[in-house]
């Protein structure tokens, strides 16, 4: 069975791959992870010298200890074959994990794992190249199960909302917002693919909010996603990584709590007792676990 990378996603910077000052500022940044764009931020006639330009970002700039993932075309388009081939040949040793568009099946996933399995060989790439998917259709939520399972390269799933509207024909009004619902109105499309993230040990990972300016409301989705199980959400401008850091890093006091917790209830199992009282609080197995994705992350970064 192969151990995936343990990789830090509490903030996904987008980045149009067709601007090298762009590129050159996130590698800089403080993100986790950054994507460069080989879809939407890129015009049809640069794509093929985006990719050109994201190769050379990758080779010549210091990432650190990002994750440097490229999104690419979807499947249906004319692009997506090249992209994958022109990135793995050309900086397939630095680049962490490629990020496919509108997946609608498994399939797709087979299809972009074979690739890569193909071109790894042939270049004699000894680390495995991690895929992430946006599920951003209709059919890609209804079968996100099996999506979710397709391949042991697959780390992260994405929500998508933006064209998970459009393909849902959600009504959006000329200001860019959708109609007014008594809630939130991808609570449930949320929820399902976080359920399926973890059921198959993969990480959830929310989508763009497109008011960069709006620190409010992006903090509010940020929160929701926590609140659900995602590890973290998208950043299409710089100003909104700090938000999503802030939300999506534990607290140093409660990682504190939770390790003495965590510490306390490992001496009593040892001692053959299955749930003790520290500090006025129950602990059992159960606690334990619930613990477990905060003190995991905190370890990812150090805390």
């Amino acid at each position: 069975m192969t151990i995936q990378p343990q990789r830090l996603r509490r903030v996904q910077l987008a980045v149009p791959g067709s601007s090298e000052k762009m590129m050159k500022k996130a590698a800089a940044s403080d993100a986790d992870h950054v994507f460069l764009d080989l879809e939407d931020a890129v015009a049809p006639v640069q794509k093929a010298d985006a990719r050109r330009k994201i190769v050379e970002a990758i080779n010549t700039y210091d990432w650190g200890r990002k994750t440097v993932c490229v999104r690419i075309n979807d499947l249906s388009t004319e692009y997506a074959h090249q992209d994958i081939i022109e990135i793995v040949e050309g900086a397939g040793r630095r680049v962490d994990t490629l990020m496919m568009t509108k997946v609608k099946s498994a399939a797709d996933i087979y299809f972009a794992d074979v690739l890569l399995s193909q071109l790894e060989k042939k270049h004699g790439l000894e680390r495995r190249i991690g895929l992430e998917a946006l599920i951003e259709e209709v059919e890609g939520m209804q079968n996100v199960e099996e999506i979710a399972r397709a391949s042991d390269r697959l780390e992260a799933l994405i929500f998508g909302m933006g064209d998970f509207s459009a393909s849902m024909g959600v009504y959006i009004k000329p200001d860019g917002k959708v109609a007014d619902y008594p809630g939130d109105i991808w609570h449930y499309a949320r929820f399902r693919m976080v359920m399926a993230c973890r059921a198959a040990g993969i990480d959830a990972v929310d989508g763009p909010y497109a008011d960069f300016r709006n620190q409010d409301l992006y903090l509010e989705e940020c929160r929701r996603g926590l609140a659900l199980g995602c590890v973290g959400k998208w950043a299409i401008h710089p100003a909104q990584i700090e938000w999503a850091l802030s939300v999506f890093t534990p607290d140093a006091g409660e990682v504190a709590r939770l390790r003495r917790l965590a510490a306390a209830y490992a001496e009593a199992e040892a001692q053959g007792q299955g749930a003790i009282q520290v500090d006025g609080t129950m602990v059992d197995a159960a606690s334990i676990r619930m613990f477990g994705a905060t003190l995991r992350k905190a370890d990812l970064i150090g805390m």
